[in-house]
């Protein structure tokens, strides 16, 4: 009897022992890191409850939209092989993000708009207004981001310009970041950065401003007083609401003494009017691809925005695709 009783004991004692050793194996399988995928396996996003869990498969990881500056673009150039102005800026920096990442991963899309600034001063000047030209490109970015956010609900955006297309890209982020532009308030976070350089509605310290850096501000900061004294040229001064909650995403580089981005103090508005309108020609501001007038740790102005483009592409999310 007693040795049924120890046999009957041994085997409680035994079930409680493996009992014990399948818990702890429990606990330490929940408390182990995940071991990560192998290389080039895509990573899933967790995507908030409003977005689906994954897209369409011709849609792209990344969308990049960069805006030209004055004389860069044409109305009616390619978005994604433009020609209109072989020397633009900013090809400096979208062609080489479309040599390193497939279009599936980041699709850079150049937005063609006019991209002209007639000189009122001058009255032979025949080019389109600024404030046409202005809202032209304005018009057609946002409708190409609001599109896409449509068709790709988890694809993510990087904005960038220069010049005339630094103002826009500087007004559409604004706008998405207090909540008035065409990616939802919802998804702000889409918008992995925005980058500009020689904003003319810069305001120092109202973002991240990038290496040697003026206290000044941009041009439209310094003649808004004047409002539209000057027709077809309208001043609009600092944006409502900063970049919002965008402000920590967004980089501005200006070059000391850019007068588009770093204007004096105005006092004879139709002389800064002319000066302004001839200051893409100024040599500072015509020089951002070189280390002349602007430059961090050796990098052109270009050279830094392809970098930190290409860091944020290559950290971006992979969504699902279906």
């Amino acid at each position: 009897m007693k040795r049924r009783t120890r046999r009957v004991a041994f085997g409680l004692g035994f079930l409680a022992l493996a009992a014990l050793i399948l818990v702890v194996v429990l606990v330490i399988s929940m408390l182990s890191p995940t071991p990560p995928p192998p290389p080039g396996t895509p990573t899933e996003t967790t995507a908030p409850d409003h977005r689906p869990k994954a897209q369409p498969a011709d849609c792209p990881d990344v969308l990049v939209v960069s805006i030209p500056g004055t004389w860069e673009s044409k109305a009616n150039d390619d978005p994604y092989r433009p020609t209109a102005n072989r020397n633009s800026l900013m090809l400096r920096v979208t062609k080489a993000l479309q040599a390193k990442f497939p279009r599936s991963r980041a699709e850079v899309y150049t937005v063609p708009y006019v991209a002209q600034f007639r000189n009122p001063t001058v009255l032979t000047d025949k080019q389109r207004d600024y404030n046409d030209s202005r809202a032209q490109g304005k018009r057609r970015a946002a409708a190409k981001l609001r599109e896409t956010h449509e068709q790709c609900p988890l694809t993510g955006y990087v904005l960038m310009g220069f010049s005339q297309g630094a103002v826009i890209a500087g007004d559409i982020a604004s706008d998405i970041g207090n909540g008035r532009g065409p990616i939802p308030e919802a998804d702000q976070d889409l918008v992995l950065g925005v980058g500009l350089i020689a904003d003319g509605r810069r305001e120092s310290g109202r973002q991240h401003d990038v290496g040697p850096s003026p206290d000044g501000a941009g041009a439209e900061i310094t003649l808004a007083p004047f409002g539209s004294l000057v027709p077809g040229i309208a001043m609009t001064g600092s944006r409502s609401g900063g970049f919002g909650t965008l402000e920590d995403r967004t980089y501005s580089i200006c070059a000391p003494g850019d007068l588009i981005c770093d204007a004096p103090r105005v006092t004879n508005p139709l002389a800064a009017i002319g000066k302004l309108a001839n200051a893409a020609q100024n040599p500072v501001h015509a020089l951002y691809a070189t280390t002349r007038y602007w430059a961090l740790d050796g990098s052109t102005a270009t050279q830094w925005m392809y970098a930190w483009a290409a860091g944020l592409i290559s950290d971006a999310p992979r969504p699902a695709h279906s």
